[in-house]
């Protein structure tokens, strides 16, 4: 490969877990990113396009790894894509991020990916720590050491040493000149034959395929078949040989170490993060003031986002208004004025919502407290029977439960992992959050508790608070039943405190902001465009005839409301009427009518859809002539049979609860399938959360009405 060819280049970008690696990613391609899964894999792939002097190449974020001796699923993708074959998905260069701090642990997947003689550049992270703590390395002399390979020390957050990569990157197309490890001799006959069977480029491949043939996933059977055939003729035993080969490697990496890095003789005092520490992971404290984040987040996402969303709101009211009065009347304007523009309207205006969540989110990651948070609650983790890595995944459900799912790919333990899995989706992620706001804005006022805390923010916190204790509660209740004696730990690195890096976090709002609405929004016109023809038209002359009865009814009277009580016959005979008039019986106890019943039925591909189909719903046969927004149009809704507002405070807090415990979507079920490999735990996690949230919403309806 040559320089010239590097607008069709696929580079990689893989590290150690806290090299810094995404935040170098971030700052390599900016927005041009996009977000998939790994062919066969629901372990999210982040690609992006990096412009340099020569031309664009694609960069490919890979998972953190310590060693292409994998223990996790995502530690597996690396050495997939590492080893398939050329011209099949394997990138034509690497770049591998080391924290210069800890240049002897980083060393170990270094010289692994150098012997696999893929180019490589080597980006030495973090330099801006190694020069407080007097640390030096001697950049040439490693260069030599490691076989001649680019090396640039850089500071990703600041930007520092980014130029000096892209040239690098520009002009990267030579592997190292030196093997790093050589085969031993009880292994050599046997990497041999598979090199020379299977047609491998190098000595080094054909010793991790004997070592990982059965996991590799671009590999067929037969090949698997014939790979395990010569590693019983030669005598192969795996486990001996990566026992050998990490004592090798090591050894040979110590020696690398002490000859390179060096360090100024300075004051060993306590530093600012032990101090800070001590305060931060107190057993006291550290809770009081993790919960004092969260009431600051939960008090900003109402109080800072009203002004957008009020804005957002009447904006596409008018919009509809607007649309219905330009364009002639028809099928189709009605499709676009009453279906189409309210729905998506109903996720747009939790935009600045979600856009605040994930900034704070973002910056607590950001500055190191994220990794404080999983230590601390790691010790109430086990107090309940959790493993301690189940913290990541729980914390993670905060933002959406699919990741979170996946992220339990790390607890070895099956019987810990599964029922992670299990509770996980009772965490409140980001897609429930406009049903909260919109359900909480209906019936809690906007006052101030003790001066200057909001009502309407300290319920959406209590919400988020009683999906974490109803994860627990419940793991502690399937401990009990599932037994394990198999032990784990929590090993993770604390890292420094630093500022957050503004423009990493502006990404990251931007990002997740783009997939909430564009994902969600997928969902949601398909619903609305759906669910307005279901609600346009009826069965037979069911809608007619009704509306012809009521005109009969009306005759000689006097009624204001006649096109109001029209169009709410009209749509009671609709399609979408008479579904929700089944169902209407079954959750009828709750205190829902057959919209609501509706929305519910429809929320299941997505919880955002809610507002959405409600939204829909009420903006059949509506003029849009009074301003009003779907805010105020859910508000003054009346039930015909009582005569009373439709939200109330019992079916508000029945809403809120069957919310906060229902399973969360389609797309959580088929990851969990997925994990799982069967319907048999997916199917139990949804009955046993449909159960608990339709009991838990009954008692809260029958006990405040």
């Amino acid at each position: 490969m040559t320089a010239t060819a590097i607008d069709t280049q696929q580079i990689a970008l893989i590290g150690n877990p806290n090299s810094g690696k995404t935040t170098l990613f971030n700052a390599l391609t900016g927005l041009n990113q996009k977000v998939g899964n790994f062919p066969g894999v629901t372990v999210d792939k982040k690609s992006g396009v990096l412009k340099l002097d020569t031309g664009k190449a694609e960069i490919i974020d890979l998972p953190g790894c310590y060693s292409l001796f994998p223990r996790s699923a995502d530690e597996q993708v690396v050495l997939d894509v590492l080893l398939k074959p050329a011209g099949s998905g394997r990138p034509d260069a690497v770049v591998i991020v080391a924290d210069i701090n800890n240049l002897e642990r980083n060393l170990l997947l270094v010289t692994q990916v150098l012997d696999l003689n893929i180019p490589v550049v080597l980006a030495l992270n973090m330099t801006d720590i190694a020069k407080k703590s007097g640390l030096h390395v001697d950049i040439n002399v490693l260069q030599v050491l490691l076989g001649g390979i680019d090396i640039v020390e850089m500071n990703a957050r600041t930007g520092e040493g980014i130029d000096s990569l892209k040239t690098a990157l520009s002009e990267i197309n030579k592997p190292s000149r030196k093997a790093l490890f050589n085969i031993p001799n009880d292994a050599m006959e046997a990497t041999a034959e598979v090199k020379q069977q299977f047609g491998l480029a190098n000595y080094y491949e054909a010793y991790l395929w004997l070592h990982h043939a059965d996991n590799l996933r671009f590999i067929d059977e037969v090949t698997k078949s014939g790979i395990r055939t010569i590693a019983n003729a030669f005598g192969f035993k795996s486990a001996n040989q990566q026992e050998s080969e990490t004592k090798i490697r090591y050894g040979s990496i110590s020696d690398i170490s002490k000859s390179v890095v060096s360090k100024d003789k300075l004051d060993a005092g306590e530093t600012f993060s032990d101090r800070l520490d001590k305060v931060i992971t107190h057993k006291v404290y550290g809770y009081l003031i993790f919960f004092g984040l969260l009431l600051l987040i939960f008090q900003a996402i109402f109080a800072w986002s009203s002004v957008p969303m009020d804005f957002i709101d009447t904006t596409f009211t008018q919009f509809s208004s607007w649309t219905k009065s330009l364009l002639p009347s028809g099928i189709l304007t009605d499709l676009l004025a009453e279906g189409i523009i309210p729905g998506i309207g109903g996720i747009v205006i939790f935009i600045p919502q979600i856009a605040i969540l994930f900034a704070f989110i973002a910056i607590l990651e950001d500055t190191g407290y994220m990794s404080r948070v999983v230590f601390l609650m790691d010790k109430l983790m086990r107090k309940v029977g959790l493993n301690g890595k189940s913290v990541v995944p729980l914390i993670s459900g905060l933002a959406c439960a699919i990741p979170a799912i996946m992220a339990t790919r790390n607890i070895d333990n099956w019987k810990d992992r599964l029922i992670t899995i299990m509770v996980t989706p009772l965490m409140s992620c980001s897609a429930r959050l406009p049903v909260y706001t919109v359900l909480i804005a209906l019936v809690v006022p906007s006052t101030n508790v003790l001066g200057f805390l909001n009502l309407q923010g300290l319920v959406l916190m209590a919400m988020y608070v009683l999906g974490f204790v109803a994860a627990i509660l419940s793991a502690f209740l399937m401990k009990l039943i599932v037994k394990s004696k198999q032990m784990s730990f929590l090993i993770m690195e604390m890292p420094v405190y630093r500022r957050p890096r503004w423009k990493n976090v502006g990404i990251t709002v931007v990002e997740k902001s783009k997939t909430f609405v564009f994902e969600a929004g997928k969902i949601i016109l398909a619903v609305s465009i759906i669910l307005w023809v279901m609600a346009s038209y009826g069965p037979g002359n069911a809608m007619q005839e009704a509306e012809d009865g009521l005109q009969l009814e009306l005759a000689g009277k006097e009624s204001g409301d006649s096109d109001m009580l029209i169009s709410r016959v009209r749509l009671e005979n609709s399609y979408a009427g008479t579904f929700g008039k089944m169902i209407e019986p079954v959750i009828k106890p709750l205190g829902y009518d057959w919209k609501i019943g509706i929305a519910l039925i429809t929320s299941f591909a997505a919880r955002e859809v809610f507002v959405g189909t409600i939204s829909t719903l009420y903006a059949i046969g509506e003029d849009f002539e009074d301003g009003s927004t779907i805010v105020s149009r859910m508000r003054e809704e009346v039930n015909p049979e009582t005569g009373q507002k439709v939200f109330t405070l019992p079916v508000a807090a029945s809403l809120l609860l069957f919310y906060a415990f229902a399973m969360q979507c389609m797309s959580t079920i088929a990851v969990v399938y997925r994990e799982t490999k069967g319907w048999k735990w997916p199917l139990i996690q949804t009955v046993y959360m449909t159960l608990l949230a339709y009991f838990s919403a009954l008692i809260a309806f029958q006990t405040l009405s």
